[in-house]
């Protein structure tokens, strides 16, 4: 693959994407991001995981003038947690750019505190179509200087019922915009969709299929103790780390329980959660805090979380398209994985699970814990200032210390599971950047 300086790119933002690993665009990089810089509008097929949140990142990073505040980029997502994942990525490719203010609007916060967000300027908005209704109807957002939308997912927004939605938040878009429209498939309610929205686009495509070498596919027909056959399953196929997807928020929410009581590292995704504590499961999940997570749909797509080791569909997926994500959780850039599904059909390829070699003795714990901060960007705090605070004077060692996460008002630390109470205490009694930060244990 070409590597990124073969594009018409700020200097600055060429050595940020070098910094961050990026080294050669990926097969979707490649095919669009030519037509983004030349303003062309795009429809584009790919699967998630394919890097296209870095392909329209970095185009609409090339076209904001951060001395203007107000929107000049609006990117809709289907789901809370894929417009989190997407604001965060842009954040860390833009990270170039002084002043540079990317702002999430979705459901699970409250709307005074974005209200008032949107008041001090944003340059990129990332929002799901209800939140962003609701502020169109309270007249707290102004799109009429937006020169890029970028539809995310926009299949699965069409399968979510908000089409509608999306029609009405467009209509108060300038209408001398770029759009960008990303999908993972390209049926008719698409090709309608994209006709309505996009003006003589150009149309991309990269393989939207999964790996066969990458992910290894076992199917178990279901057995009379389902649960039973789950312990087995993890016994025999001996994970690092594993999400398991249930069809109920019921279901997701009992079958932790029951993991918990077996002595497994899980943690449930569901909506009953609330926003703060959907976003604090999957931070401990991707930093290893947590080693198996049971999510209903809402996970099954737009999550990039790296090194799944296997995938299980406890419950079977509702149609072949709800399979397709599921398991393209797993086998992510580049690397393989395991897929194990529950099915009632019996054929030549359905496996018993009495064939499994199975080992007792083995459960997964977290090799981390996850210490919360009260002090994020608004104080001022950085990474490093972190992991200065807890390696002073060789308290503790960096190689002990996982991923630092830094949002507004809150700060994450992974430490090692045997070190996290002298991480806290270290955090309890000393000061970072010379004042002091309450701090505490998630469990």
């Amino acid at each position: 693959m070409p590597p990124f300086n073969t594009l018409s790119l700020h200097k600055d933002l060429l050595t940020n994407l070098d910094r961050l690993g990026y080294k050669e665009m990926t097969p979707i990089q490649e095919i669009s991001l030519p037509h983004i810089l030349k303003g062309s509008d795009l429809i584009a097929q790919a699967k998630t995981g394919s890097g296209k949140t870095a392909a329209f990142g970095i185009g609409v990073l090339t076209g904001i003038d951060v001395k203007k505040s107000y929107p000049q980029v609006l990117i809709i997502t289907p789901t809370r947690e894929l417009a989190s994942q997407v604001a965060q990525e842009i954040r860390r490719l833009g990270r170039f750019m002084p002043n540079l203010k990317i702002l999430s609007l979705y459901g699970g916060t409250p709307m005074r505190g974005q209200i008032e967000s949107l008041k001090h300027g944003a340059h990129i908005i990332v929002g799901t179509p209800g939140r962003l209704r609701d502020h169109q109807s309270r007249e707290s957002i102004d799109l009429s200087y937006i020169k890029c939308v970028v539809l995310d997912e926009a299949d699965r927004m069409l399968d979510m019922g908000f089409l509608d939605e999306i029609s009405k938040i467009l209509s108060n878009v300038n209408k001398k915009h770029q759009t960008l429209l990303f999908s993972a498939t390209f049926d008719e309610s698409i090709k309608k969709l994209c006709s309505e929205v996009t003006n003589d686009a150009i149309e991309v495509k990269v393989d939207t299929n999964h790996d066969e070498d990458k992910i290894q596919e076992d199917h178990f027909q279901v057995p009379t103790d389902k649960f039973e056959a789950l312990l087995k399953i993890l016994k025999s196929y001996k994970p690092s780390s594993c999400i398991i997807f249930c069809n109920t928020k019921q279901k997701a929410k009992e079958l932790t329980e029951d993991l918990i009581s077996k002595n497994f590292s899980a943690l449930d995704l569901q909506g009953d959660l609330d926003q703060k504590d959907r976003d604090e499961t999957l931070l401990q999940f991707a930093n290893r805090s947590c080693s198996i997570l049971v999510a209903t749909d809402v996970a099954a797509r737009g999550l990039d979380i790296p090194d799944v080791d296997i995938v299980v569909n406890y419950d079977f997926p509702r149609d072949d398209e709800t399979y397709t994500h599921r398991i393209g959780r797993t086998a992510r850039a580049g690397k393989s994985g395991v897929a194990v599904t529950f099915t009632n059909k019996k054929d030549s390829h359905t496996l018993d699970i009495s064939s499994l070699k199975v080992d007792q003795s083995f459960t997964i714990t977290a090799p981390m814990k996850t210490i919360c901060i009260l002090g994020g960007k608004k104080k001022k705090l950085r990474a490093g200032d972190i992991l200065g605070a807890l390696t002073k004077n060789q308290q503790l060692k960096g190689e002990s210390i996982g991923k630092i996460n830094i949002n507004d008002n809150l700060s994450y630390v992974a430490i090692e599971s045997d070190l996290i109470q002298k991480a806290s205490n270290i955090l309890k009694n000393d000061k970072i950047k010379g004042k002091k930060f309450k701090s505490w244990v998630i469990y």
